[in-house]
């Protein structure tokens, strides 16, 4: 069922109960008044009719004459019947037969006044003393008039109800189609939207009501899909560059080396060279699966709690078998004493990788024979560790986007690399709930600070 039907039948839904219940109690209330009045009338009836016929030889001629006068004024349909206390029947008046029950007459004896509704008839039972005698008065009669007044308010409450709903079900289409026009124009916008131009966005975004909130998410949701999109072509376009050049290089070797007949020592240089390249498509193939990797689910991740400084340790270790020529100056200082402060929960294998790229980075782009301090300091709820270099820096537009795949700044394009490492290390701290900053100035030198959150801490979130 679609929203405009489900709120037009629960608007109306809503409306009918209301005037459903309105009606229902103004017919309810009219009809009790009705009878309460006409009860009260034929009380009257009852009342002059024990003065008329019981009191006649007991008081004056004008009281007589008074009470004659209001016994003449006969009610519709009129039936009375008078009776002593023995419940014999002293006086009857008016046509038809009007069943009066021995327990009915009793009841009126015991309790003095009895109200009874036989279909459209009203019956009222007094007992009346006379000569220190009970006397019981039975008047009854049926109210034509105001009977026929309520079937009409009753017809007119029906139609009336009948016509409303109509209008109803009308007004409350019309309301939901004006309710739900703005997010009609919405999904008209956003069926507009394809992979081809994601520079659309949904112009319901101004002001402040539900249908602009939703458009305000939507546009924010376009530009991280937008941001997403075109970080995936800079990939790919990245990657294809990087892969082209040592594919190239390979290509024109062997194409050289197929020329004409060479020595083998000129074999054996292009080989070398060809081994060379190898090993670069090996490493950023490497380093495409290991940001694939860091980017997976955390949950999928075994992790475990490891030891800060051994780690460091082990990286300093692995960045020293990679570049022999590295110069790191790690200092611990002020350690704690309980081991377990320098303890962090994460996956040792994808932490040494970033650990190790911010190592190889730094040594990378640092000036030759400058030592590369290694530090960690111990926070009340973090471990930080910070990389500094000695190196060429970077502009603050390049920090900007040093952790864009495949980035690399201008100073530093006759360097080899793939622009990887410390997007894939960002990668792998963000999966371990931690954060990465990059401090640069230019021919000052690159300070990389790691940030993790404690073990203790990890267990709290």
């Amino acid at each position: 069922m679609k929203i405009k039907t489900k709120l037009m039948l629960q608007f109306s839904a809503i409306i009918a109960g209301i005037l459903l219940l309105f009606c229902v109690t103004v017919y309810y209330f009219s009809s009790l008044s009705r009878k309460n009045d006409y009860d009260g009338r034929i009380l009257n009836r009852a009342y002059a009719t024990a003065h008329f016929v019981l009191d006649a030889d007991t008081v004056s001629e004008q009281q007589h004459a008074l009470d004659q006068r209001l016994y003449y004024q006969m009610l519709p349909r009129e039936m009375v019947r008078v009776y002593d206390h023995t419940q014999k029947l002293l006086f009857a008046e008016g046509e038809g037969k009007l069943n009066i029950s021995p327990a009915f007459l009793q009841q009126v004896l015991e309790n003095g006044e009895v109200r009874e509704v036989r279909g459209d008839r009203q019956v009222v039972g007094i007992r009346y003393m006379h000569r220190n005698k009970p006397h019981l008065i039975i008047a009854s009669s049926i109210d034509l008039y105001n009977l026929s007044t309520l079937e009409n308010l009753l017809t007119i409450l029906v139609s009336g109800f009948v016509a409303a709903m109509v209008v109803v079900v009308v007004t409350g289409w019309i309301f939901a189609r004006a309710a739900l026009r703005p997010f009609l124009k919405v999904v008209s916008e956003v069926e507009k939207i394809n992979a081809s131009d994601l520079s659309l966005r949904v112009s319901q975004a101004q002001g402040a009501d539900e249908v602009a909130q939703l458009a305000q998410t939507f546009n924010k949701m376009l530009d991280r899909i937008e941001i997403a999109f075109e970080a995936q072509r800079t990939f790919v376009y990245s990657a294809s560059h990087e892969l082209r050049t040592p594919l190239t290089a390979m290509i024109g070797e062997l194409q050289v080396a197929l020329m004409k007949d060479r020595e083998a020592p000129e074999y054996k240089r292009v080989l070398q060279s060809t081994l060379e390249d190898a090993h670069l498509l090996a490493q950023l193939s490497n380093g495409l699966l290991q940001m694939v990797q860091a980017s997976t689910d955390s949950s999928k991740i075994p992790m475990a709690a490891l030891q800060m400084d051994e780690l460091v340790w082990q990286a300093c270790s692995e960045a020293k078998k990679r570049s022999p020529s590295i110069m790191l100056d790690v200092q611990f200082e002020n350690m704690p004493e309980d081991e377990k402060e320098l303890q962090v929960w994460g996956n040792d294998a994808l932490l040494l990788i970033a650990v190790v790229n911010v190592l190889e980075n730094a040594s990378k782009f640092s000036v030759k024979d400058a030592p590369i301090a290694v530090s960690i300091e111990v926070q009340h709820r973090d471990l930080i560790l910070k990389v500094r270099d000695q190196g060429i820096g970077m502009t603050p537009e390049d920090v900007r986007k040093v952790f864009v795949p495949f980035f690399r700044a201008e100073n530093v394009r006759d360097i080899s690399g793939h622009g990887i490492g410390l997007p894939l290390a960002e990668k792998i701290i963000k999966l371990h709930r931690g954060s990465i900053l990059v401090n640069s100035q230019v021919n000052k030198g690159t300070e990389v600070i790691l940030s993790f959150p404690k073990l203790h801490q990890v267990y709290q979130l």
